[in-house]
């Protein structure tokens, strides 16, 4: 068991908190069988950045906006299966107020229907594809994550389960844990992740004064 420090935790939400996985599946499937592409390439791509950039990526002079919001419309009626990762609803409500959120890149529309659905607690603050320019790999989400909060980035602990999302944290100054839920170990190891958990349940609050005291199982 390792344990470590950190003045707050910077949530990443599908893959993390909830499993969604299937209901992003199924609507990217249909939206690429619709435009004629490949729709494992097509899944693979969108997990775990916002949907916009993906849009943009495979329909460059499309309506970029007006395909976005129907992806948006048909994520947000599919919640079927979409249910909380263990761990994930005992380690949320073990933690103060105001030293986690969720940094994601649903919309806000998105995440929050998501966030009601799996029966977890909505934070006061949360950063989504609605409030950054530059996605995940990029830091922009974490930077403002935990700026939200009012902590510097490198006090953070950043919690993911794609490379792109552990890229960001990284490169926001984090330290990363890196769930197995989405992709294999050495993904997120090639990624930069400090801690390989299989999800939340591998985690246990000891401590909840100035700094945050964590014990972790590692995979």
């Amino acid at each position: 068991m390792t344990q470590i420090h950190c003045a707050a935790l910077l949530f990443d939400l599908d893959g993390v908190l909830i499993n969604s996985t299937p209901a992003v599946a199924r609507v990217w499937r249909r939206w690429a069988i619709e435009h004629g592409f490949n729709p494992e390439e097509v899944i693979a791509r969108a997990h775990g950045r916002p949907s916009l950039t993906t849009v943009r990526e495979y329909l460059p002079n499309a309506d970029h906006e007006a395909e976005n919001r129907e992806v948006e419309r048909r994520e947000i009626e599919d919640l079927e299966g979409v249910v909380p990762l263990p761990g994930a609803l005992d380690l949320l409500a073990s933690l103060p107020d105001g030293r986690w959120t969720i940094v994601t890149s649903c919309t806000r529309p998105l995440a929050e229907v998501r966030i009601r659905a799996a029966g977890l607690p909505l934070p006061k603050t949360l950063i989504t594809a609605n409030d950054i320019t530059h996605g995940k790999p990029h830091p922009e989400p974490y930077l403002k994550g935990a700026s939200i909060l009012g902590f510097p980035p490198a006090e953070c602990v950043v919690l993911e389960d794609v490379p792109a999302g552990v890229r960001a944290g990284k490169a926001a100054g984090a330290k990363v844990i890196a769930f197995k839920t989405t992709v294999q170990e050495s993904a997120l190891r090639e990624a930069g992740g400090d801690w390989i958990l299989n999800n939340c349940a591998d985690i246990r609050l000891l401590d909840r004064g100035r700094d945050l005291k964590l014990a972790l199982t590692e995979a």
